[in-house]
């Protein structure tokens, strides 16, 4: 009897131990995904700390880079291209030319700037390898009241075509006008741009420049010293104050005409000290506009028709050195002048289909005062039609023709120039 008992108790307790063990098993694995729960939690905590650290700091987000090459073939009647093509990225001899290599560096610094650098190699006509930084700026992204600070060298924000990069270009060559009065270069330098975006229905942006008005890249204002410039041999004139800096001021528009067509307007002026003359001054004042027309099928940005316009005056006070007996006096048998110049070009390009742009420029830059027969300043006329096929939006094949009436030439000069780019890397947006 007692081992009758014994067993039934034996086979209860083997039922409840069956019967319980999915239960415990069931446990077990709740704990264990709790616990697993519970670590990525933790993980997600940590990686958003991190994130949060490199926000602030900056110091471990890793910046875009990007690498552009843009290079050309020419052709042309004339045996030498130098007072021809004048840009200091054209294509500038029969022959290859390579026009740019640009390395682009951009990131997020923290949560209040942006940065941007942007290295240049080249080779001039002569075959000397050059290195130089284009641009290398802070932007604001957390001012108040609709303002935004750019600090360090950049471009001036003259115009539509100087700020650009020459890859973003819709031509080969640089237009005469801002190769005469910005220089070949661009007008750039080191300072502070503050610029407003104006409360209205429409966009309107309000800015002033201030930078360094020294150097090659201040062409029409303090010049290298020493070279010759407009039958003047350039001094050296030091800052005495704010007003001896370039000040460029600019205003700029945008309307949206209707669902597919969209206007640009733009106001600039450039004003400082040249090295004329321990007096002498540079105003320079532009005009632009820029319409673009794009179906809303448009399929990858095709077709779409631009039209460009950029028409600019130059006041250039061509002074004589002060009479200092503390100061060489250069220039004291030349009389002090005022060169006035002008200039204007427009450009349409027509993007008929897919992959594929046709463009026409037409420039003119016409002197009065002083010697209008000086290559920097006698009157010029040029007109280039181009094609462009773009296999992807990080390379381009371009043919372009240039027939340039100058009058010290004893007939029309004809080129033609073959440029390709390729661009590897994050490919930034473009200006609109």
């Amino acid at each position: 009897m007692r081992r009758s008992i014994t067993g039934t108790w034996s086979v209860a307790i083997a039922l409840l131990v069956v019967w319980w063990s999915p239960l415990w098993a069931e446990d077990a694995a709740v704990e264990r995904l709790e616990r697993d729960l519970a670590e990525t939690r933790a993980a997600v905590r940590a990686l958003e700390a991190q994130q949060s650290a490199t926000r602030t700091t900056g110091r471990s987000l890793n910046p875009d880079l990007s690498f552009d090459g843009l290079f050309a073939a020419g052709a042309s009647t004339a045996r030498d291209l130098e007072n021809v093509q004048t840009g200091a990225h054209d294509p500038n001899q029969r022959g290859f030319t390579l026009q740019n290599l640009e390395v682009t560096l951009s990131a997020a610094v923290d949560p209040y700037f942006t940065a941007h650098g942007f290295l240049i190699f080249g080779i001039d006509r002569h075959g000397d390898s050059f290195l130089e930084v284009e641009e290398a700026y802070l932007t604001s992204t957390a001012l108040p009241h609709n303002l935004q600070l750019r600090a360090g060298a950049f471009f001036t924000p003259f115009g539509r075509l100087n700020p650009t990069h020459p890859h973003t270009w819709g031509f080969v060559d640089q237009p005469l006008v801002n190769n005469r009065f910005l220089g070949g270069d661009g007008l750039r330098g080191p300072g502070v741009r503050l610029s407003y975006l104006v409360p209205l229905p429409i966009f309107v942006e309000a800015s002033a420049t201030l930078q360094n008005s020294q150097g090659e890249t201040a062409f029409s204002f303090r010049n290298v010293a020493g070279e010759e410039m407009f039958g003047r041999t350039l001094v050296g004139r030091t800052v005495e104050g704010i007003g001896d800096m370039l000040f460029a001021p600019r205003l700029a528009s945008s309307l949206d005409l209707t669902a597919t067509q969209t206007v640009l307007l733009g106001l600039s002026g450039a004003f400082g000290p040249n090295a004329s003359g321990e007096a002498a001054r540079t105003r320079i004042y532009g005009a632009d506009v820029y319409y673009k027309w794009k179906p809303l099928g448009a399929v990858k940005g095709w077709p779409f028709m631009s039209w460009q316009t950029e028409v600019m005056q130059r006041r250039y006070g061509n002074g004589a050195v002060a009479d200092d007996p503390a100061t060489p006096i250069v220039n004291e048998t030349l009389p002090e002048d005022i060169l006035r110049d002008w200039g204007i070009y427009s450009q349409v390009l027509w993007g008929f289909t897919p992959r594929w742009v046709a463009g026409l420029r037409g420039e003119y830059a016409a002197s009065r005062g002083g010697d209008v027969t000086d290559p920097l300043r006698e009157r010029r006329t040029r007109l280039a039609p181009n094609l462009t096929f773009y296999p992807s939006e990080f390379s381009k094949w371009r043919l372009q023709y240039n027939y340039d009436d100058i009058p010290s030439r004893d007939a029309p000069v004809h080129s033609v120039f073959l440029q390709w780019e390729f661009l590897i890397g994050a490919h930034g947006a473009h200006t609109f």
